[in-house]
């Protein structure tokens, strides 16, 4: 026994310091160093693996005439040769048709096939995804040269003049997602006693107010996007009002922790999975799929489509965003008595700013 208090007696110095230095400020400045730190390379590691060596993984395509002949066939397998990718055939009866798949968005690019396969018109849509098209108008000119096929290229759907690489719609949905959650821990900060209505009140109004100063700056300052401009509008405020309501959810959830999740959801998988920066079918499989599923995969899938695609607008990225927008919304009201702010719990009625 005397032996046991004497053990207990050496360390009880040690777990005093350990009990001081939890209860102190250096703790959690200790915990954010690390996280912080985790972060740095989660987010660089993201972008670099998801944009920094795009690689085709399969490629809708359309196909028209005589794309069944043997020389049309062996221009096909070659082509999926040099891209070391599939070509996914989607074979129309006329070659309207098949222009109305690109504008449905449902294929990348039109083969014309002519002459049993000894000539070939390449339709590509820059719009669609410039990276996708420009790798299609290098690769099938220089197959058809080896294989005897003559290959014009032509772009039936090009960016706007001021958006040449089709990076604009992914900067301002970016622009978006980010003030979206910013807004949403500033009100945590400075706007600590609203009401659970009256949070959700105001991250609307900065998210309306927000989506209008991007569509004007981008469209009306610097004309480097001809946007519709109420849709564009529409989509870039639902984008903030989606990630401030995010973030909402997760600081009732897990409290002062919340930007963690917030940030791995929108910023370190969102953003590179959405589309915007480089096409899905050039994105690692998994971030393809998962993207389109996530708010800033919504965003830019809404915005390409109501900037590039006029009158083909779908359903889906709107209810991607909807989905969320209810989710996190729900989730907020439910567990409210959770979230750090409201009146009930500042009987001072407002903080400093």
């Amino acid at each position: 026994m005397a032996h046991t208090s004497q053990d207990t007696d050496d360390s009880s110095p040690e777990r005093g310091r350990w009990s001081a230095f939890r209860r102190s400020p250096f703790w959690p400045a200790t915990v954010l160093v690390l996280i912080l730190a985790a972060a740095a390379g989660l987010f660089a590691g993201s972008y670099t693996y998801s944009m920094a060596n795009p690689t085709p993984r399969l490629i809708p395509t359309a196909v028209v005439g005589s794309y069944e002949k043997a020389g049309a066939q062996a221009y096909l397998r070659g082509l999926e040769k040099a891209l070391d990718t599939s070509v996914k055939v989607h074979p129309y009866e006329t070659l309207a048709a098949a222009r109305e798949a690109i504008e449905q968005q449902e294929v990348f690019a039109v083969f014309e096939l002519r002459d049993d396969g000894r000539t070939a018109a390449l339709d590509v849509s820059g719009a669609s995804g410039s990276s996708v098209a420009e790798l299609l108008s290098q690769t099938a000119p220089a197959v058809g040269k080896r294989l005897g096929v003559r290959v014009t290229v032509r772009d039936v759907n090009p960016l706007q003049e001021g958006d040449p690489r089709g990076l604009a719609i992914f900067y301002i949905s970016l622009a978006a997602v980010i003030i979206g959650f910013v807004g949403a821990i500033q009100l945590s900060v400075h706007a600590r006693s609203l009401t659970p209505f009256e949070r959700i009140l105001f991250t609307a109004a900065y998210a309306l107010l927000g989506g209008f100063v991007i569509a004007a700056t981008v469209d009306w300052l610097l004309g480097a996007l001809n946007l519709p401009f109420a849709e564009s509008w529409l989509i870039l405020a639902l984008t903030m009002f989606v990630s401030g309501m995010v973030f909402t959810m997760f600081n009732t959830l897990f409290g002062r922790w919340a930007m963690l999740p917030t940030w791995g959801l929108m910023v370190i998988i969102g953003n590179p999975s959405s589309g915007g920066a480089v096409s899905w079918p050039l994105l690692p499989s998994p971030l393809g799929t998962i993207g389109r599923w996530l708010p800033p995969g919504g965003s830019v899938n809404a915005q390409h489509t109501a900037v590039y695609f006029q009158g083909h607008q779908h359903a889906f990225p709107f209810l991607v965003l909807g989905g969320w927008a209810l989710l996190s919304c729900a989730v907020f009201w439910v567990w409210r008595h959770r979230h750090p702010g409201g009146r009930d719990k500042d009987p001072t009625g407002a903080e400093e700013p």
